[in-house]
């Protein structure tokens, strides 16, 4: 019977998202899965993360706690899903996996993938406003606040259109509000938004 291990040589994940890194293989009538481990080698040393044995799940490095965990009822379905990626996950990571073969010899297979992790640029904002319409009588409260999506932290500035193409800057801050609109508050409004 053949047995390989499947699964890419590097994958990027995104800081503060969750990513799976792939390990797989084909399962074979006569091999049973003895023992699977994921181990890492990053900047903070190295060390087994997971490992799944005659005894269950063990989660072995206390930063991965609760952030880690493998498809329970898939087999040969070995993947590791991390979830809320750190910085500090980047690192190279080794899927291992062990076998019993009729003869009761052990079969031991394993592959590695690096895995970066990046940050991911503010999107293009786009802006909420309290009511549907801008058209707001005087006198009433409104506010428009500006989205956008990317790494944290995001900075927002929210600017009023002047004279000759010129922009005054008004607030730093995703929100923008009128207690009381007056009709000089008629105008147009643009919000900036900015990450590292």
């Amino acid at each position: 019977a053949f047995l390989d291990l499947s699964g890419p040589s590097e994958i990027k994940g995104v800081w503060k998202e969750s990513i799976t890194l792939p390990c797989a293989y084909v399962p074979v009538e006569d091999l049973v899965q003895q023992t699977l481990t994921w181990t890492v080698v990053h900047d903070k040393g190295s060390g087994t993360i997971f490992r799944r044995d005659g005894s269950g799940d063990h989660i072995l490095l206390s930063e991965y706690r609760d952030r880690v965990s493998i498809p329970k009822d898939d087999p040969g379905n070995v993947s590791l899903l991390i979830l809320s990626l750190e910085i500090s996950d980047r690192g190279t990571y080794t899927c291992q996996v062990t076998w019993r073969d009729s003869n009761n010899s052990l079969i031991a297979k394993e592959i590695t993938t690096s895995l970066e992790v990046v940050k991911v640029a503010a999107t293009k904002p786009i802006i909420r406003a309290g009511e549907p319409g801008l058209t707001v009588p005087a006198g009433a409260s409104t506010s428009l606040t500006c989205e956008a999506s990317g790494s944290p932290p995001i900075s927002y500035r929210w600017f009023r259109s002047g004279p000759a193409g010129t922009a005054v800057l008004l607030s730093r801050g995703a929100e923008l509000a009128w207690p009381s609109l007056r009709p000089s508050d008629s105008g147009t409004y643009f919000c900036e938004a900015e990450n590292r």
